[in-house]
């Protein structure tokens, strides 16, 4: 990629700062050595963005604020190019200008990027999860996954941004042109040539294809314990699991709450969102590393593949948790998933 250029450092995290901003007082991190992602509650400065276009340390944006959002982003977890593609001709067929990047690890981002002053988030996923339904991806993760911050959504979540530096030169985080799926040589150029969005095109988007919000409420990530588990119809094994975290078998304990929460009826964000606030009470044995945000959504997905109706009873880390008082106690006889 060629990116020589006559535009100054400054003049380029300007440039980045217009297409990806959010909260100014927060942001995600990850080390690539290690796999491990964290929050950082300190000021997005120049300094912040500067370090993540050297590749020293990644910039995840937490890009709902209050209930705006600047940019909108669906998570493509698969090396398979055809479902962006196919979300961008859907996109395109709504006026929308959509735009592909390779991701750090595997999969693509697909953005949509907004004004200057932002619109209302909820009308942004609206219309993106009517074209994720229109090329039947429906369970594809959005960022923001949620319609406003509140009392009980107090930062949303983040999504690492591109052109982290590191990464680059191997063809990662960087945007590509969907004719030849090969990266833009200048992305700085690209950055420059982005066509934005007006919320009234989102609002003659709604209202010519009659969409309207699903009439169900949302389980957020920061939710009290008692409000995620109480009166959903989860066995107490799982509401254990939810309520106190686990420390042993992350990853299938990960699997099988993610069958349990799909059995409720729950959507998958709502699920991915839900486990990646139990991963923050588990205290992993042996000085093992919490699972990650990327583990959670590939065990996730495994539960949404096929439909699951066994309850694991005398698998190893559900018996753990296992209660006499537990209405499917006396099922253990029965066949694990």
């Amino acid at each position: 990629m060629d990116e020589t250029n006559k535009r100054t450092i400054t003049e380029k995290i300007a440039l980045f700062k217009r297409y990806f901003s959010g909260l100014p007082n927060v942001f995600g991190s990850y080390d690539p050595d290690t796999g491990r992602s964290w929050q950082e509650k300190r000021s997005v400065n120049s300094e912040t963005i500067l370090t993540h276009l050297k590749g020293k340390k990644h910039y995840g944006v937490y890009l709902l604020v209050n209930d705006i959002t600047k940019a909108i982003a669906t998570d493509f977890d698969s090396h398979d190019r055809s479902k962006p593609l196919e979300f961008i001709r859907a996109a395109h067929h709504y006026r929308l200008p959509a735009y592909i990047e390779i991701s750090k690890s595997k999969g693509f981002h697909v953005w949509i990027f907004f004004n200057e002053h932002g619109v209302k988030a909820d009308k942004a996923r609206l219309v993106t999860k009517a074209i994720l339904k229109d090329i039947d991806s429906e369970q594809t993760e959005i960022f923001p996954k949620h319609d406003c911050l509140n009392s009980q959504v107090f930062f949303g979540n983040f999504i690492y941004t591109p052109l982290f530096g590191r990464l680059v030169p191997e063809g990662k985080t960087v945007f590509i042109e969907p004719e030849t799926m090969n990266p833009y040589q200048n992305q700085w150029d690209f950055l420059e040539s982005i066509q934005r969005v007006e919320e009234s095109t989102l609002d003659d988007i709604i209202e010519i294809n009659g969409l309207s919000k699903q009439q169900r409420p949302d389980i957020q990530p920061n939710q009290s314990k008692d409000r995620l588990v109480q009166g959903t119809g989860l066995p107490l094994c799982i509401q254990s699991m939810l309520q106190n975290g686990v420390a042993h078998l992350q990853r299938s304990s990960c699997f099988r709450l993610a069958v349990q929460l799909r059995r409720i009826g729950l959507p998958f964000d709502a699920t991915v969102s839900v486990l990646k606030t139990w991963s923050l009470k588990n205290k992993p044995a042996d000085g093992k590393w919490i699972i990650t945000d990327q583990e959670i959504v590939e065990q996730a997905s495994c539960a949404y593949r096929n439909y699951y109706q066994a309850y694991g009873c005398e698998t190893p880390e559900i018996s753990l948790f296992c209660s006499p008082d537990c209405h499917t106690f006396k099922k253990r006889g029965q066949e694990a998933i």
